[in-house]
């Protein structure tokens, strides 16, 4: 099977490999880290942040097959966009409660924490009765590429490799009004949504206060 997933506009998507990963973790630096709301409030580096657990992450969702790239083939193929996504089974909720509650409590922890408390409440495996789904965990698009469809191309071509590797369901996790709004716009479904208003700690303090529009944590579903 070719990586390539199609041309459009001097944009190429093709499956992410091992290789390129080090390129990406350097774009993701410029582009993601300060541009996802949660992260972007957060006043830390938050790359920096149970950097080597990331990397061995996102190192496991590239070797599955499940990550695409976006390059500019006008521009040496500079990356443009990306998308990091992997398989998830059952036992990963018990799996992921354990691994947030032993993080530091920095923002990346905190946000892992959240995340995980999420999934365990609306238990996606139970929902639709399934064994495996496929987890969009970043979407990632170059500041100057924004608001020209990039995003949704992705994520459709995203669908495609989840269809073809037999997955029944595809879900992102949206901390961003936009990226919500974009999957919304691709057919997927929100089935869960958070305000973070009221996430708060144990001394009732709110804990993410990102800024306008970015009010929610929305889980955004489709089957495929």
């Amino acid at each position: 099977m070719t990586s390539a997933l199609g041309t459009k506009d001097g944009i190429l998507i093709r499956i992410m490999e091992v290789s390129d990963y080090q390129n990406v973790k350097l774009f993701m630096g410029n582009n993601f880290y300060n541009g996802e709301p949660l992260c972007a409030s957060s006043g830390e580096n938050v790359q920096r942040c149970h950097e080597k657990e990331n990397d061995e992450y996102h190192i496991s969702m590239i070797e599955q097959g499940t990550c695409l790239l976006a390059l500019d083939e006008n521009n040496d193929g500079r990356i443009v966009g990306l998308v990091l996504a992997g398989p998830q089974v059952p036992s990963d909720l018990d799996k992921h409660r354990e691994e947030a509650a032993a993080m530091e409590p920095n923002t990346w922890g905190r946000i892992m924490v959240f995340l995980s408390k999420v999934e365990t409440e609306v238990n996606l495996f139970k929902r639709y009765n399934i064994s495996k789904l496929l987890y969009s965990h970043i979407t990632n698009v170059d500041a100057t590429m924004r608001g020209k469809g990039l995003g949704a191309r992705l994520a459709a071509a995203l669908m495609e490799v989840g269809r073809s590797k037999g997955y029944p369901l595809m879900v992102a996790y949206c901390t961003s009004f936009y990226s919500a709004r974009q999957k919304q716009a691709l057919g997927m479904e929100c089935v869960y949504e958070k305000a973070y208003a009221d996430y708060k700690d144990d001394n009732g303090q709110v804990v993410f206060n990102p800024p306008a529009p970015h009010t929610h944590l929305r889980i955004m579903a489709i089957k495929l």
